[in-house]
């Protein structure tokens, strides 16, 4: 029997982690909004969702170890505008995903914008004084990876988490956008006289509505 494995979305400051299969960005810290606090189209500047975080939660099963966690998204084509686009945080070096520890909820005014996950104030601290705290998702591919966390784990538990966020031009398309989907993928070790690690996937769906 494999590793049982689920994705989650960390929100408030506790935080609560919600397992989800499918997630929507809006303008709020809320990982099931429905069609509230859709994004507005700024008519200066940018505007941001709150941003998300989302990591693998381990919950059971028979395995020895999963190690080796990694993510990518698939090909997409959101209306964002010029310079909008959909990003993730960053690290200078080593993993990209973000330890339990430097969890940070995601702030804004609700109903308008977050504040970036790079904002010298507001932003995440765990990447806002990176040389390059944020990069477009379209970086990675599933040729090109995104390491979120290299470590390994031998019982239940929850992994480092990635933290994505949209921005929003002024010459954004209203309406919403297809769905993304966001691929984990792990390597796994079943029982003890498995000498390979078999790769496993986990997908989640996202998606904004821009007004």
């Amino acid at each position: 029997m494999a590793a049982t494995v689920e994705i989650q979305e960390g929100n408030g400051s506790g935080p609560t982690w919600t397992a989800v299969t499918s997630a929507r960005y809006c303008t709020d810290d809320d990982y099931n909004p429905g069609t509230n606090n859709p994004i507005p189209i700024p008519s200066s500047g940018f505007h941001y969702s709150f941003w998300k975080s989302h990591c693998l939660a381990i919950t059971g099963g028979t395995f020895t170890q999963v190690s080796n966690i990694q993510w990518y998204p698939s090909s997409f084509s959101w209306t964002l505008g010029t310079d909008g686009e959909v990003r993730v945080g960053q690290r200078d070096s080593g993993d990209h995903g973000c330890p339990d520890a430097s969890y940070q909820q995601a702030t804004g005014t609700v109903g308008t914008t977050g504040h970036s996950i790079e904002d010298g104030t507001n932003g995440h601290s765990y990447y806002k004084g990176q040389s390059t705290p944020v990069t477009s998702i379209t970086t990675y591919s599933s040729s090109s990876k995104m390491t979120v966390d290299s470590g390994t784990y031998t019982s239940t538990g929850r992994t480092k988490h990635i933290v994505t966020q949209v921005k929003v031009d002024t010459d954004a398309t209203q309406g919403e956008q297809p769905d993304i989907t966001y691929t984990f993928t792990w390597d796994e070790i079943i029982l003890l006289v498995s000498l390979g690690a078999g790769i496993v996937a986990k997908l989640l769906s996202m998606f904004p509505t821009l007004i």
